[in-house]
């Protein structure tokens, strides 16, 4: 089986706000699918991340090796959060893809890893 990260994708753009109960039903769907991710032997793991306020970069010191303050690109998108699954082709990772997106109504890149032999 085939790894792949499913990247998603904020904005820095104001959204309108969510209410306490819009907030939780959203909760509840995405955990829905990382339990059918679970159950399927798919989801290797999970994380949201922070606002890039809070990001560090860390440059080579061949560079000049210092450490500042963050996010390292400039852009209107950032990711927010991403999953790691194993899948046996791009069409699985899709499918699960399009079912977080869909339930966060925000988009994902899919990216398969790189397969490194002997590993």
């Amino acid at each position: 089986m085939s790894q792949y990260m499913l990247a998603v994708y904020s904005t820095d753009e104001p959204r309108e706000p969510m209410t306490d109960e819009e907030m939780q039903r959203g909760f509840a769907v995405v955990h829905e699918i990382e339990e059918e991710m679970h159950a399927a032997n798919a989801l290797v793991y999970s994380g949201r991340l922070l606002e890039p306020a809070r990001a560090k970069v860390v440059r080579p010191r061949r560079r000049g090796g210092k450490t500042t303050d963050g996010p390292f690109a400039e852009t209107k998108e950032l990711i927010g959060g991403f999953y790691i699954i194993e899948a046996p082709d791009l069409d699985t990772a899709l499918a699960w893809a399009s079912k977080v997106t869909d339930a966060i109504d925000t988009p994902i890149e899919v990216r398969p890893f790189m397969d490194v032999p002997n590993r």
